[in-house]
């Protein structure tokens, strides 16, 4: 049921009252025997109602501009006033999951307040909440698992290093858009599918090298946006799901790795979408395959690694800091020991998802391409990269001897 409106007996009573009480609100409000909150509501509304005189200040209002006439003499004449309805004022309730930051105000000639503008951020929250889904998503029990039965036969002259980068695991994207579908369900096979064939395919070697280059997730919070600048992203799914599909299927790749190889070590490189997720999940490994000597993990905080396998030396980054031009000398400088000892050695590098290949005085330096299909940035964007990933094969003394190159065509079942 609707309120009534003020008569204009109710507003001149208070107004009255007011007089009567010398401008003492609660003694007038007293009189009338209404709250004092009613007494200033009948107040504002009588001073609209021109009912309160012309007062340069009238209750309920404020001063928006003063201006003055003047004779020849230049004495003042006339004052206009302007006033308007005093603003009100709500206060300023804080986003859930935000933080203030900073806060920047608007003030008046005489220091008073206009308005203020609150800078919020949700970092700190969204990590906690981040954090907790991986927790959750850790939960279910696990027990490290212990040694496994290795291949009968491998050459251990040789490394085959699998090589992906970029997969994006929560990307959207459209066929019609960009010319293939992707999401998590999908993206989840299409690596299952890759490594069964790519393992297939590749020598009997002592060593698998799992050089996964970074942005194995699409984002790295409760957020679909990158995690430096913002930018909002093309999601599938929710992160928990993301976290849950992430290690289901880097368990099922590293005990089919270790059935075909005598030795596995895994990379999850650092990168600028998932960040946060590449350290979790490279600790996890680490915990995981504790009781598992055939198992080493990379758990450098370091944003490049590197392996050493004779005399060939390999080096790894995601891309998003150093590029194929740059970054030789960056492995050279880092790992002195490992680079003066090697008479081979390699770099690899994604973060673009195109293939690059680039001959410096100190190495061999390689962009790998992605098996992601590319979302609705990338195909408005124009960039047209073929998708592949690579099982690169190293020999002790030789360095490189062999590769294979499978697209998601080529591996599809």
């Amino acid at each position: 049921m609707g309120v009534a409106p003020l008569t204009d007996e109710q507003c001149l009573e208070a107004v009255d009252a007011l007089k009567t009480a010398d401008g003492n609100q609660a003694e007038a409000a007293r009189i009338l025997g209404i709250a004092r909150a009613t007494l200033q509501s009948r107040i504002v509304v009588a001073a609209r109602r021109g009912m309160m005189g012309y007062s340069p200040v009238l209750q309920g209002f404020e001063i928006s501009s003063i201006s003055s006439s003047v004779d020849d003499d230049g004495n003042a004449t006339k004052h206009h006033i302007r006033q308007r309805p005093e603003r009100e004022l709500s206060p300023f309730n804080l986003p859930q999951g935000h933080t203030i930051k900073g806060m920047s105000a608007l003030v008046d000639a005489n220091g008073h307040q206009v308005q203020a503008w609150y800078k919020t951020s949700v970092e700190a929250a969204q990590r906690d909440l981040a954090m907790r889904a991986v927790i959750d998503a850790l939960k279910e029990e696990v027990i490290p698992i212990g040694p496994m039965k290795g291949p009968d036969h491998c050459n251990s002259l040789l490394l085959n290093q699998f090589t992906v980068t970029d997969v994006h695991m929560g990307a959207l994207a459209w066929g019609e858009e960009s010319g293939a579908d992707y999401d998590l369900q999908i993206a989840e096979k299409l690596l299952t599918d890759w490594f069964s064939a790519a393992i297939a395919m590749a020598p009997n070697a002592h060593t698998a090298v799992l050089a996964q280059l970074g942005d194995l997730l699409h984002y790295d919070s409760l957020d679909s946006e990158t995690p430096a600048n913002r930018h909002v992203l093309d999601a599938d799914s929710r992160f928990p799901k993301m976290v849950r599909a992430a290690i289901r299927v880097f368990r099922r790749i590293i005990s089919m790795l270790l059935s075909s190889h005598e030795h596995v070590h895994i990379i999850m490189a650092d990168a600028n979408h998932d960040p946060a997720s590449e350290t979790w999940l490279r600790e996890f490994l680490c915990v995981l395959y504790e009781n598992e000597p055939r198992v080493s993990v990379d758990t450098s905080a370091s944003t490049y690694y590197s392996y050493s396998h004779g005399e060939t030396s390999l080096f790894f980054h995601h891309g998003h800091k150093r590029g194929v031009k740059n970054i030789d000398h960056v492995f050279a400088g880092q790992f002195r020991e490992l680079y003066g000892s090697t008479k081979h050695s390699y770099a690899h590098v994604g973060h673009l998802h195109s293939d690059e290949v680039i001959s410096t005085n100190l190495m061999k330096v390689e962009r790998h391409e992605t098996l992601a299909a590319r979302d609705a940035y990338a195909a408005r964007g124009g960039w047209l990269s073929k998708r592949s990933a690579k099982v690169i094969t190293y020999h002790k003394q030789w360095g490189e001897v062999g590769r294979i190159t499978l697209s998601p065509e080529m591996v599809t079942t």
